[in-house]
């Protein structure tokens, strides 16, 4: 795992998504720059954490980044644009969200969005480089409350467990009871119950 934090005086910010493979609600991003200065032990891909840890590194996270911000695209973009395109604007967003811009972004993948600084594409870059890794978490984080509170709205679907992957529960209650207004209707499998 490497820390990119502020190297020789740069400020270089991780960005990650999550949601992409989601049939529901929108696609959420984050960037963080690290504080050299604080460092936050156990940063990981958030998908490899539980959800205790997740949430008390995602406070430490906040506490102790230089700058940190969120963007996201809503359904509706995704619907619009197609999902890669809906992922890179939700990157841009979060990146022009930080209260200090950096001077280089590492983006977790294999495509980077346009930026108006240099930025490179890591491939599980979550799993190599902290800022990526904190970004994964304050994305995760921030999705995994907007779906429990989607499942208060609608319980029938399990957003709460599945938060909108397309779960073996999920497609079949989706087949019982059709797609609710946050599914992405572009999506196939969404698609064919859009009747």
């Amino acid at each position: 795992m490497y820390f990119f934090g502020s190297m020789s005086n740069k400020l270089i910010a991780g960005v990650d998504e999550v949601g992409r493979g989601s049939l529901v609600g929108a696609v959420v991003a984050a960037a963080v720059i690290l504080d050299p200065k604080k460092l936050i032990f156990g940063l990981k891909d958030s998908k490899r954490l539980n959800e205790k840890t997740r949430l008390s590194l995602y406070k430490n996270i906040i506490k102790y980044s230089i700058s940190w911000g969120m963007g996201r695209a809503e359904k509706e973009e995704v619907d619009d644009l197609n999902v890669f395109q809906a992922t890179m604007l939700a990157m841009q967003r979060a990146v022009m969200n930080l209260s200090v811009l950096p001077d280089y972004v590492l983006v977790d993948g294999n495509r980077s969005p346009l930026f108006p600084m240099p930025s490179r594409a890591i491939i599980k870059g979550d799993n190599k480089i902290m800022s990526i890794s904190a970004a994964s978490i304050l994305a995760k984080v921030n999705r995994d409350k907007e779906m429990i509170a989607l499942d208060l709205q609608f319980p029938e679907y399990g957003f709460s467990k599945n938060k909108g992957y397309p779960t073996v529960f999920h497609l079949t209650k989706l087949a019982l009871h059709g797609p609710t207004i946050h599914h992405r209707y572009s999506f196939s499998s969404v698609k064919r119950y859009c009747n």
